[in-house]
């Protein structure tokens, strides 16, 4: 595969789902076309393991491909990327039994939809560690689940969850069949939503759901030592790549406005030129922190002392998103508060960057713990 295939993959895809994102969005329902062409691509096999049919691809390689994805639609690019970071975590840290990760990669290159199932109604953010109120009970040759799971974006799209709950004492995950007896979906999510009402992000339940053995994957307290760098840098690359199209469409606006007043484009003005230039400093940055940090980040041993880097980015790719989308709302006045513009769909879109980890106060804390540590080890 050529080195820039996956963008080139992504962009095609990109334009397809634009045509169909300010529908989805009014109406709050994921298009199956979008599913559809998500697997028919082979897009979702992106970073699983080339050993296991995938194509295997570094997350920079990733990055760059969702942050062209997501300017097609970003409620889709979200729903790919939940998949995506989870193969690609996965796949540097194999923290399941190696058959049954084996069975994922294979049913993820015959088009399966993958997402993990954490939160709860009132668990907050699962990264802060709790204890689960969805519990395995051992019931004849394996397990019976209940419980209730929120925000699992793919919704009834989704043909795999890795469900996390409690067994016994034991924080653990189960594979378990999207389709399996037991399993509702309640549409809690959609257009009333503030960001990402056409991400299918509905509530899980589970009523005695039948698991077997072999689709344990853990039990006992996770190994802590790696980190997880894809979902952050991956969800980064969502919200930055929908700033990143809002800036092109206040450019087309700015191209086509054309006061009376003026009588030529407000895009020949200092001021929308000015503007314009400053927001695209800011995603020239941001994409750049967003790349080195992906770089840096190999899944080798000792990689875990960049992951600082990768929480800068991220937290440099929301704020900038924030800020470069409500940049495009001023430059365009008026006309962004309606839907004749997207302008306000990118606006609500990349707020929900904003609440997923690692954020606000603990990413500074994250990243300002490094950088002290770094000078009193270079003063020891």
């Amino acid at each position: 595969m050529r080195l820039n295939a996956p963008v080139e993959m992504a962009w095609h895809l990109a334009q397809a789902f634009s045509e169909r994102a300010d529908a989805a969005d009014q109406a709050g329902i994921l298009p199956s076309e979008d599913i559809q062409e998500l697997r028919e691509s082979g897009y979702l096999t992106l970073s699983v393991p080339k050993e296991y049919g995938g194509l295997g691809l570094s997350l920079k390689e990733c990055v760059a491909a969702q942050l062209m994805l997501s300017q097609g639609s970003t409620s889709t690019a979200m729903v790919a990327g939940m998949h995506m970071h989870l193969f690609g975590n996965a796949s540097e840290n194999r923290p399941w039994p190696e058959a049954a990760f084996e069975r994922m990669c294979r049913a993820a290159t015959r088009g399966g939809l993958f997402n993990s199932a954490a939160s709860e109604p009132d668990l907050g953010s699962p990264s802060r560690g709790a204890f689960f109120q969805t519990y395995a009970e051992s019931h004849d040759d394996g397990w019976l689940v209940n419980g209730r799971k929120t925000w699992t974006t793919g919704g009834k799209h989704l043909t795999h969850l890795v469900v996390r709950l409690m067994i016994g004492n034991d924080p653990g995950a189960f594979l378990i069949p999207a389709n399996a007896p037991g399993i509702r979906w309640e549409e809690t999510w959609g257009n009333h939503q503030l960001s990402l009402r056409a991400s299918d992000s509905h509530d899980l339940i589970l009523e005695n759901v039948h698991v077997s053995q072999a689709n344990m994957l853990e039990r006992g307290k996770r190994d802590e030592r790696n980190p997880n760098a894809w979902f952050p840098m991956i969800m980064a690359s969502v919200y930055l790549g929908a700033a990143m199209a809002s800036r092109d469409a206040v450019i087309r606006f700015a191209l086509g406005r054309v006061p009376t007043a003026l009588g030529k484009p407000i895009a020949t003005l200092p001021k929308v030129q000015r503007q314009i230039g400053e927001m695209d400093v800011q995603l020239q940055a941001a994409q750049n922190l967003l790349y080195q940090a992906a770089a840096l980040w190999t899944g080798a041993a000792g990689s875990h002392v960049h992951y600082p880097t990768v929480v800068a980015a991220k937290h440099f790719a929301v704020t900038t998103a924030n800020q470069v989308t409500d940049q495009a709302l001023h430059i365009a006045g008026g006309t962004s508060l309606s839907r004749e513009l997207p302008l306000e769909r990118y606006f609500r879109d990349v707020r929900a960057g904003l609440m997923q980890p690692p954020s606000g106060d603990t990413a500074l804390e994250i990243i300002g713990r490094a950088a002290i540590q770094n000078l009193s080890g270079e003063n020891s």
